[in-house]
């Protein structure tokens, strides 16, 4: 039996570190979860294997599956393990050969994928935005077109849009299907051109999403990205998002609130990055409504504070259920 049964659905769209954060959060909550993660990433272990192999890049995939687990903690270990040394090896993480290997037994990703989350018990579902990899492409302001997810934050220029060959690109329908029945629906956080909006660029995703009658709720990134969103504040993420897709579909929006401390700061700023101004006015101007909490932890690196994050998504779960009743 279906233990997921009765629980609010909810799908969660994204890729990068943000999302598994997130998700590690959002599991432990009654939810039924799918992730839809993006295939779109061309550089690292997954550029190689997307390459040699002629599989959709696993990195995303396979944070996500480790994110959701619900495994020894020795094994997300595993998974996660990086070889630094190695002929052919150096570089490569463990779960990403072994999504490698599913793929090449099944003979297909996205059952390789689904064999990897049973054997690990995963608590939801995980699926690639789409069975095929995704070559991502930009439009500088410069007219300069750049060819690659990886490529496109490191050549400094302001980016105007970004773009897909939809002729090559076909959603995954169990992806479609998943965002039909969500009762909830959750973008970010994420790199907003290199995670998010590419997986609202494969066709029908977008539209899909618009058309539902689920509670829409956009996770705001705290610290902008170099090369990406430089200076950016919450509201141009959200009409970077318009402008690709041409809908405001949005109900929520969900900042920090708090105050990054001047020494982490000093930390992010010596790689480019600053806090993303929230701009309260021009977003509500826009018809949303925000949340907005203390929702970091101050590690190594700046982290959603997964507990806090989740709590307030599932009340806001919870409110979009009892205004459908």
């Amino acid at each position: 039996m279906d233990s997921n049964l009765g629980l609010p659905k909810i799908v969660v769209i994204g890729g990068g570190t943000g999302l598994s954060v997130m998700l590690r959060g959002l599991k432990k909550k009654p939810l039924d979860i799918t992730a839809i993660v993006t295939v779109a990433d061309d550089g690292g272990s997954s550029g190689i294997l997307r390459s040699e192999l002629q599989i959709p890049p696993p990195g995303d995939i396979r944070n996500v599956i480790t994110a959701l687990a619900d495994a020894e903690p020795i094994l997300s270990q595993v998974l996660s393990h990086r070889f630094t040394s190695g002929t052919g090896l150096a570089g490569h993480s463990v779960g990403n050969l072994i999504l490698a290997a599913m793929t090449d037994i099944t003979g297909d990703f996205v059952t390789g994928v689904k064999e990897l989350s049973r054997v690990l018990a995963v608590r939801g579902r995980v699926l690639p935005a789409s069975g095929q990899a995704i070559v991502l492409k930009a439009e500088m302001e410069d007219g300069s077109i750049i060819v690659g997810e990886s490529q496109i934050p490191k050549v400094g220029k302001k980016i105007k849009k970004v773009f897909i060959e939809k002729s090559e690109v076909t959603p995954l329908q169990e992806a479609i299907e998943a965002i039909k029945e969500a009762d909830a629906i959750l973008i970010g956080p994420g790199s907003l051109y290199t995670s998010i909006i590419p997986n609202l660029l494969v066709p029908q995703i977008a539209d899909t999403i618009d058309q539902s009658s689920a509670v829409k709720i956009y996770v705001s990134n705290v610290m902008t990205q170099p090369g990406e969103t430089d200076n950016y504040t919450v509201n141009d993420h959200l009409q970077a998002i318009y402008q690709h897709i041409g809908h405001h579909f949005f109900d929520y929006v969900i900042v920090n609130n708090e105050d990054i401390p001047s020494h982490v700061q000093q930390k992010y700023a010596e790689k480019g990055a600053i806090p993303v101004k929230v701009d309260l006015d021009e977003i509500m101007k826009n018809g949303f409504e925000v949340i907005s909490d203390n929702l970091v932890l101050y590690r190594t690196y700046l982290r959603h504070d997964a507990e806090k994050l989740s709590m307030h998504i599932y009340r806001l779960v919870e409110r979009g259920m009892l205004r459908k009743r």
